[in-house]
């Protein structure tokens, strides 16, 4: 229906409710009614034209009703009493005579009968037009204000499915309360049985202050149901309009980390990146891509994207044309071997880099147990040369990623990460160049981690694999790895090597019950088996040694230090003897050195 017919309908039927008004007040009053007499006609005429004009002056005509509410009945209540209120003023001029009980009843039969009119479409839309559409009963948690605008919103958009039947707040305040009509069940203590005795389907989490931790919190009580657990968009994105509040999204295993994540500091940031010439190595792998991708938000003047792998640099370098394509920034690919000297070399002198990022390195530890001269000749021999060569070239700022499993290694990967940033801390002190390492846990969603593999097990339908019962582990997302490394460069004085306190360890088995629940499975269906600890593993990995924590801080939660040894000469008389070395030989050699050097050492410790 157009504007123009819904008005005329509109109009049509407000004339016969305001003639009819009149008719029956008369009737009440006086119990007889001549409506051929001067007074009568007077009287019609007035208020209808009354009416009508104040309905537009009201813009009364102009609501859409299947949205009433009480906004709306008091724009009636102003129509009625304006149009009761000039008629009273007509009566006095022409007929000398104000019949204040004829006009009153008249009056409030107006707003009863157009009122009426009005809200008996909202009122059937939705108790008949769309009962149907619902299907799923949905639970609220939180029944604060964004909780009550998701009520209203699935109450009025019913074609999402949801029906909200019930609301989980903490606040014993609004406890066996109704909220628009809803009642508020009680605390998050009672979602596994609120969930069982209301037969609920859907549970949205509508709390967008929560931290991560107390989000954890919820939905651990969520995962102990079987109904689907959902969270309500971030408030950026409902504000710009890209999504709307009934647009929920599921619980993500990133939102489960128990802790807020990586604020930077954009001004020291931009002083180092800003239309400056920035090389980063490992450039196609996850982390090394999205350090890419978060570099180029600065508009460096260059950004030089070094690996060995073609088809993920070209992957990166499209990416980024695509996403920056409304900068100058000059996006520069470039196939190269770490472990090649003379290639490290050339590539420095061609390109001159302002900062240089190390992500490059084999990460998986298993397979370095298998091929530990490899883990030798990426890790800690590619080190040297594109370490060597940012030096030699006067690069600014060299910023190394480590690992949390440099710290008392166990396997060969960490015994090779923490000889490389021996490496890079020797460099340090014979250099201009400033050298940090940059030490964090495992990356969620990185190649080579737990996600990716519990995801594959549980879309074959399970079961999924954990190796240890007890087994933890700190994790942390790729994005805010990649910004810690951005952050360490923008802080290094050189020497440092920076830690992020990644919060309380997780346990890989709760990790995988949480992915199978917000997979829409019931453990019972999945199934968790367990394989045994592999070479190399340890059932916890430390971030820090208790005597390794300073207290200089230099960021929030950003603590830094200097180590006091080197093994330098040691370093290099394994460099220059493993090709002729057993792999038990090179790894008990490799493992012993970086060992006794942690054991010994004051470290440094970042915590963001």
């Amino acid at each position: 229906m157009t504007y123009r017919q819904r008005l005329s309908l509109f109009i049509l039927i407000d004339s016969a409710i305001v003639l009819t008004a009149i008719f029956i007040s008369h009737l009440l009053v006086r119990g007889t009614i001549n409506t051929s007499s001067w007074f009568y006609i007077v009287s019609a005429l007035t208020i209808l034209f009354s009416h009508h004009l104040f309905s537009f002056k009201f813009k009364l005509y102009k609501k859409a009703w299947e949205y009433a509410s009480v906004g709306e009945l008091i724009i009636i209540l102003k129509t009625a009493s304006a149009s009761i209120l000039t008629a009273s003023i007509f009566q006095g001029v022409l007929l000398n005579e104000i019949f204040i009980r004829r006009l009153s009843v008249t009056g409030l039969l107006l707003v009863l009968f157009i009122g009426g009119s009005r809200f008996f479409w909202r009122i059937y839309r939705d108790l008949y037009l769309t009962r149907l559409t619902y299907n799923k009963r949905t639970l609220i948690i939180g029944a604060g204000s964004a909780g009550i605008m998701v009520a209203r919103q699935l109450l009025k958009n019913k074609v999402s499915g949801l029906q909200p039947v019930g609301f989980i707040d903490d606040d014993f305040k609004k406890h066996h309360l109704d909220i628009l009509g809803i009642p508020v069940i009680g605390g998050v203590n009672k979602i596994e049985s609120v969930v069982m005795e209301l037969q609920i389907e859907n549970i949205v989490i509508a709390i967008p202050s929560l931290s991560k931790k107390e989000l954890n919190i919820i939905f651990q009580e969520c995962a102990k149901t079987s109904a689907k657990t959902q969270i309500l968009p971030m408030l950026e994105d409902l504000m710009t309009g890209k999504l709307s509040v009934n647009q929920f999204r599921d619980v993500q295993v990133e939102d489960l980390l128990g802790r807020e994540p990586v604020v930077l500091n954009n001004d020291r940031i931009s002083e180092d990146i800003t239309n400056k010439i920035v090389l980063v190595t490992g450039a196609g792998g996850s982390i090394g891509s999205e350090i890419c991708r978060q570099i180029a938000k600065f508009n460096p003047e260059r950004l030089v994207l070094l690996g060995h792998g073609e088809n993920s640099i070209y992957s990166i370098e499209m990416e980024l044309k695509e996403r920056f394509r409304n900068t100058n920034i000059e996006f520069i690919p470039v196939i190269a071997e770490i472990q090649d000297a003379k290639k490290m070399m050339s590539v420095m002198e061609t390109f001159q880099p302002h900062v240089v990022y190390h992500a490059a390195a084999h990460k998986h530890v298993p397979l370095m147990e298998r091929n530990p001269e490899e883990a030798v000749k990426n890790n800690m021999i590619g080190t040297w040369n594109v370490a060597n060569a940012a030096s030699w070239h006067g690069v600014n700022t060299f910023v190394m990623i480590s690992s949390d499993k440099a710290v008392n290694p166990t396997s060969v990967m960490g015994a090779t990460k923490r000889l490389a940033e021996m490496i890079v801390q020797n460099m340090d002190e014979s250099s201009n160049t400033k050298f940090v390492a940059v030490r964090f846990g495992n990356v969620l969603g990185s190649r080579g981690s737990v996600i990716p593999l519990f995801k594959k097990q549980i879309e074959k339908g399970g079961p999924v694999t954990v190796t240890h019962p007890d087994m933890v582990r700190y994790f942390m997302t790729i994005p805010e790895a990649s910004r810690l490394v951005i952050q360490a460069g923008a802080l290094a004085q050189g020497g440092e090597i920076f830690v992020l306190d990644m919060g309380e360890p997780v346990k890989i088995v709760d990790l995988a019950k949480n992915l199978i629940k917000l997979s829409g499975y019931s453990i019972d269906e999945i199934g968790i088996e367990y394989t045994g600890t592999r070479p190399g593993e340890k059932l916890y990995e430390e971030l820090l040694k208790d005597d390794e924590v300073g207290e200089h801080q230099v960021h929030p939660k950003i603590y830094v230090g200097k180590t006091s040894e080197l093994y330098i000469s040691e370093i290099e008389e394994i460099i220059g003897t493993f090709p002729g070395m057993e792999k038990e030989e090179l790894r008990d050699r490799l493992l012993a050195l970086a060992n006794n050097r942690v054991a010994s050492s004051p470290l440094i410790s970042i915590s963001v």
